[in-house]
């Protein structure tokens, strides 16, 4: 209850402060009253949305919807606080200067200037038009990216090799069943030896993919599809009735990735075979820093293998790479994982600019990163989570190539 009262003390204050800068601005009531309106309609939705019971703590749709509803109205507020502030304390400067060293009789402090609530007014539509826009047309914006990575010790007949990777499916978040089937036709459209998927197929439970198995069965690569579990597959986010169930959960999870196609690999590893070569496949359960579950057991699901095979590693937190695996006596190539979603929220301008909160939490949050020869694959997610929508980090399907040398041969 005291984290209600104090957020709705600092929404209202917020809310003041925006409203100061209508008012400023036009002297139409309507759309004071529209302003103040949307006000109580999104604060109302989201403290209904968020009191009523729900069977995971992973938000549902409508619970994510009031969540990006709430925070594309505050990002007007967050905007025009500081700009407002700052006149507030230049006037407040102005009138107390008249009285105490002018000598003016009588307290005076200016009145707003109309310009500066304007400025402020057009610098806040920036981010509002910007959730709004990634709540309804950015998380399904999905994009292709291609890279290409040389390797001298890579075994001859995979020169060329293509990979396609997903992850982050969170199938519980979709909302437009026309966009996902968009994305599977791209995904297939990329004909691609092999598509290896980088866990989180759900939110909370195992039942959220039922609806979507017969348009991901539609994924095909002639070498089949892999994949792995993320921390949200294990069902860590829902209170259980028992262990039984939870157990449950998970081998439901893992039967409708099998009904999909999907070879899930679990602390376990299999070999891809081209007329004669090979390539070490790896597959490991969830491995993350901090408090995410550490199942993921890299000795176990490497111990069948050969130290100098050529080898390719699916695990779902980058943070293992970064602790465990770039560091390990075995030489992982290439590691390919998901997980940081880009924070769905960021500024990439290729050869210019890669930035996202994402990066104050993990090294390694999207795309291409390499230490010590080894190569990791931070995949930006297929699907999103919480906040419903992406800004300027987009859906991601990667697709890899395989070279044999060096990259100036």
């Amino acid at each position: 209850m005291t984290r209600w009262i104090i957020f709705i003390i600092i929404y209202v204050l917020l809310t003041a402060y925006g409203f100061q800068a209508i008012k400023t601005v036009t002297k139409q009531s309507w759309i004071h009253y529209l302003f103040l309106g949307l006000a109580l309609l999104v604060v109302g939705n989201f403290i209904i949305q968020f009191t009523i019971y729900s069977e995971g703590r992973v938000l549902s749709p409508s619970k994510s919807y009031a969540l990006g509803f709430l925070l594309a109205y505050m990002s007007i507020n967050l905007v025009l606080v500081p700009i407002l502030l700052g006149e507030d304390i230049i006037r407040g400067f102005y009138g107390l200067y008249d009285k105490f060293i002018a000598k003016r009789e009588a307290l005076y402090i200016p009145s707003r200037r109309r310009f500066i609530s304007q400025i402020g007014l057009g610098l806040a539509a920036i981010p509002f038009a910007s959730l709004l826009y990634g709540m309804f047309k950015g998380k399904y914006n999905f994009r292709v990216l291609n890279y290409t990575l040389h390797f001298e010790d890579l075994p001859d007949a995979f020169d060329g090799y293509r990979l396609t990777q997903i992850s982050d499916i969170h199938s519980g978040s979709f909302d437009n069943k026309e966009k996902i089937e968009y994305a599977i036709d791209l995904i297939n459209e990329q004909q691609s030896d092999i598509i290896l998927f980088t866990g989180d197929m759900v939110n909370n439970k195992a039942s959220e993919m039922l609806p979507w198995i017969d348009t991901f069965s539609r994924l095909k690569a002639k070498d089949g599809k892999f994949s792995v579990l993320g921390n949200h597959d294990y069902g860590d986010y829902v209170d259980w009735k028992s262990k039984a169930e939870k157990i449950k959960n998970l081998e439901d999870l893992k039967t409708i990735q099998k009904e999909i196609g999907f070879d899930l690999l679990l602390n376990e590893h299999r070999y891809l075979e081209k007329n004669g070569d090979k390539i070490a496949l790896v597959g490991v359960e969830n491995w993350g820093k901090g408090g995410f579950k550490k199942a993921g057991d890299l000795k176990k699901a490497s111990a069948a293998i050969d130290k100098d095979d050529f080898k390719i590693l699916m695990t779902h937190d980058p943070s293992h790479w970064d602790i465990e695996v770039v560091n390990d006596a075995y030489h992982y190539h290439l590691t390919l994982s998901g997980h940081t979603h880009g924070m769905q929220f960021g500024i990439e301008i290729p050869g210019w600019i890669k930035w996202s909160p994402a990066k104050w939490r993990y090294k390694q949050w999207a795309g291409i990163y390499e230490t010590l020869g080894q190569y990791i694959n931070v995949n930006r997610g297929f699907g999103f989570l919480a906040y419903p929508g992406r800004v300027g980090i987009w859906p991601e399907i990667t697709v890899i190539e395989f070279k044999k040398g060096t990259k100036e041969t």
